[in-house]
């Protein structure tokens, strides 16, 4: 592994006012690998993954105590521009929310956001992110037709190529899979395989089956706390603990 990480949890806490939904977590993760976040519903996954662009912010009397670096600044830091780090730190989330535009607009949405009109960029910076997303040839010939006609695998690739067109260098995602079905499921993770290349993935996955195919590192979480973190292959094959080797092998969970 490289030496630094690209992003990381440095004794994170967390808490939705008086519940304490993270304790402590030091996690780091690297430049074009992808991380698993595995555990029971409820331990702190997602919670996490939302620390990490600072979703979280959105809700009353939430708080984090810690850091989460970011190419070696806090990301937490008053100073920090929380549009700035979203456009760095892109996220997916579990059921696919296309707006309710054209395909094309869906695509654009963050670029016009962050202020560019010129439609030539705009039409190539479509086409490369639904490239990436390996969408463009299901779609190029109807792209201003509504995404909302789009199948649901269809329209979850869509939403990874809207967070793709604003060039985010880490991309978050949360269960991207679970309300698909096997077909499309197995799409999104041939498409994780292709991203890593150029993106840091943090991928928050229910499916261990999903976790052991698509991610280099997997961390282990429950009740708030991460149990260990380790090469996707050792932890499946060779776990430290036995917490970890009784929720891999199905004894709880």
């Amino acid at each position: 592994m490289e030496n630094s990480p690209k992003m990381s949890a440095q004794d994170l806490d967390f808490y939705y006012d008086d519940f304490h939904a993270l304790h402590g977590i030091s996690l780091d993760f690297y430049e074009k690998q992808v991380t698993a976040l595995i555990g029971p519903s409820g331990c702190g996954k997602s919670t996490l993954l939302r620390c990490l662009n600072r979703m979280n912010d959105l809700i009353p009397l939430s708080r984090a105590d810690g850091k989460v670096m970011l190419d070696g600044q806090d990301i937490y830091d008053p100073g920090v521009d929380v549009v700035t780090l979203r456009r760095h730190v892109g996220m997916v989330f579990q059921k696919p929310n296309p707006f309710p535009k054209t395909m094309f607009e869906n695509v654009a949405y963050g670029l016009r956001v962050n202020g560019i009109k010129d439609k030539g960029i705009l039409r190539d910076r479509v086409e490369m992110s639904l490239k990436q997303a390996a969408l463009w040839e299901e779609v190029k010939d109807r792209l201003n037709d509504s995404a909302l006609g789009l199948s649901g695998g269809q329209q979850q690739r869509l939403c990874i190529a809207r967070a793709l067109a604003v060039e985010p260098e880490i991309l978050l995602m949360d269960e991207p899979a679970s309300a698909l079905d096997p077909i499309a499921t197995q799409k999104i993770e041939e498409l994780i395989h292709e991203l890593k290349e150029n993106y840091t993935i943090i991928i928050v996955t229910h499916n261990m089956q999903q976790a052991a195919r698509v991610s280099d590192v997997t961390a282990f979480f429950y009740l708030g706390k991460l149990i260990e973190s380790d090469l996707t292959e050792t932890l499946f094959t060779r776990p430290k603990l036995q917490q970890t080797s009784d929720y891999i092998t199905g004894r709880f969970g």
